[in-house]
């Protein structure tokens, strides 16, 4: 039987593969772009997930995949920028996908079910110099993950995350250099696929037992205790 799947950021890179990932498993999928709805905005979040509903007829599964990536270390920063920079990461990075989960979690607990996806980073574990924001701001996203699958699951709601290390996109390709590949003893990047497919499992029936959990994407390139 095929679900209904939100997929935040779906219109290219990371996202893109995901909503490619369920369409090919006979899910019926809308990715939201930043143009089809400002993750900064409450009132558009809520309009977009209504949207989704008469759309989809229900969704089963969100993945909170948008993200907002800037670089900004601090020494960089002047200090009205750098409360710009944090403003507008946390916005979308957190605050986004806090009214985006609050959202569809009214209607999956009226369903007595559903799945939320988060996609965070590694760099919420080791840290992000050039852009601390960023990886503040996905540690953030873990947790929300982690506390919303407790509040949740007597709903029968299951949510978890990923946390991919460097992902091969555009996004990012000019930051793969030679020391970015030989971070990961496989000598390269994730690409797209893979985190797809993580995302689809954490997704699936057979997950349930994940909920909470924070699942390393990154190639062994950071091992945390």
């Amino acid at each position: 039987m095929s679900r209904g799947v939100l997929v935040t950021g779906g219109s290219r890179g990371i996202g893109a593969a995901i909503a490619s990932a369920f369409r090919e498993l006979g899910d019926n999928v809308v990715a939201l772009s930043s143009s089809d709805a400002d993750l900064a905005d409450p009132a558009a979040i809520a309009s977009a997930v209504s949207s989704a509903i008469e759309t989809l007829g229900a969704i089963d599964v969100l993945v909170n995949n948008a993200g907002l990536v800037e670089l900004g270390s601090l020494p960089e920063k002047s200090y009205e920028d750098w409360q710009s920079l944090w403003r507008r990461t946390f916005e979308v990075n957190v605050f986004g996908a806090a009214n985006m989960s609050y959202c569809v979690a009214q209607h999956m607990m009226q369903r007595g079910s559903g799945r939320v996806v988060n996609v965070g980073s590694r760099g919420a574990f080791r840290g992000e110099p050039g852009m601390p924001a960023y990886g503040a701001s996905k540690a953030a996203l873990h947790s929300l993950g982690q506390s919303l699958a407790v509040s949740l699951a007597p709903y029968g709601i299951s949510v978890a995350s990923v946390a991919p290390g460097f992902v091969e996109t555009d996004r990012v390709s000019d930051m793969v250099t030679d020391e970015v590949l030989a971070q990961s003893p496989f000598g390269r990047v994730a690409k797209p696929e893979e985190v797809a497919a993580a995302v689809v499992y954490l997704a699936s029936p057979a997950a349930q037992w994940a909920s909470g959990a924070v699942l390393d994407l990154n190639g062994a390139s950071y091992l945390r205790t």
